[in-house]
């Protein structure tokens, strides 16, 4: 028999995870997901959001509480009578209360491979660490931070050439195919749990603006991996001095390249740029205020000679 489930999530990463679970014939009782935000092009209108959207075209109920914390969200929460619930980036605390209320547990998808990189940001940090893997990871949930026992697990090489937004994708795709066989053997009673390690303990904060400007004092291979993990948001940035005045630019994908030269320095009109060991090639760019576009663009628009300085 399909399990009967509360599905829990809020960004575009958690969508794939719902659709798999609702076409593989389980009955998703209710979606939780947060409130609807303002956006659109004023940002006048409430915003659902990706989930919610995704819910409610397969007909689903949705509810987006405030808090699960009051005796009334619980009983909300127990009245669905659910087997089970599946949590992919809700962005909301679960209380004790909330994890014992499905017969079988709440089971949630992480993206990384724990216990590296618990917490907000997993996916960020695998690429700016400088990982050579990460993946995704069924847990059941406990009342810690990313702590609960682990169910199954998938692994992925982190290239180079990877930005946050493309392992992002690839992440969300390959989590929902875990979840669903992770579903599969829950009600067969073949799910098995296995303890986390302590050991390669790491917390992927929440990045914060302040970390985004890109120094170019540092080897290549970090610049690239710094500039690819905050791509495409919210984008490693530097002041190019062009034209008489310092434009704020956003790198948003590079390419390591043979060079040198004083930190920052352009080293050719393709936009090769020094490290402090090497160089990288910018590849896509934003400028402040300006659609991303490809450096060819760019430079078709904005031609730059050897010795411009990014700072």
């Amino acid at each position: 028999m399909p399990l009967r489930l509360i599905f829990m999530g809020t960004p575009d990463f958690a969508v794939p995870t719902l659709l798999e679970l609702a076409g593989h014939g389980h009955d998703i009782a209710a979606v939780y997901t947060r409130a609807p935000k303002p956006g659109g092009r004023r940002g006048l209108q409430l915003q659902p959001t990706p989930v919610e959207q995704a819910a409610r075209r397969l007909g689903i109920p949705v509810l987006t509480p405030k808090t699960l914390k009051t005796p009334e969200a619980q009983e909300e929460f127990r009245a669905h009578n659910a087997d089970a619930a599946v949590v992919v980036a809700y962005g909301m605390i679960l209380p004790q209360a909330i994890l014992d209320a499905p017969r079988l547990g709440c089971f949630n998808l992480h993206a990384s491979l724990l216990p590296r990189w618990r917490g907000a940001a997993p996916i960020n940090r695998a690429i700016m660490a400088g990982d050579a893997e990460t993946g995704v990871m069924v847990m059941k949930m406990d009342i810690g931070l990313d702590t609960g026992d682990i169910a199954m697990a998938e692994r992925i090489a982190i290239t180079d050439a990877m930005t946050a937004a493309d392992l992002h994708d690839r992440l969300a795709r390959l989590g929902a195919d875990l979840m669903v066989r992770a579903m599969a053997a829950l009600e067969r009673g073949a799910l098995q749990l296995t303890g986390q390690s302590e050991d390669g303990l790491a917390y992927a904060a929440k990045i914060d603006k302040t970390e985004s400007r890109i120094d170019w004092n540092k080897p290549a291979r970090q610049v690239l991996r710094h500039i690819h993990g905050l791509s495409p948001f919210p984008g490693a940035w530097s002041e190019f001095a062009g034209e008489g005045d310092n434009a704020r630019i956003k790198i948003l994908r590079c390419e390591l390249v043979a060079g040198s030269g004083a930190p920052g320095e352009v080293l050719d009109d393709r936009l090769g740029v020094a490290c402090g060991d090497n160089a990288i090639r910018i590849v896509e760019l934003q400028r402040e205020g300006k659609a991303r576009m490809k450096a060819a663009d760019f430079l078709r628009g904005t031609p730059v000679m050897a010795g411009a300085r990014f700072g």
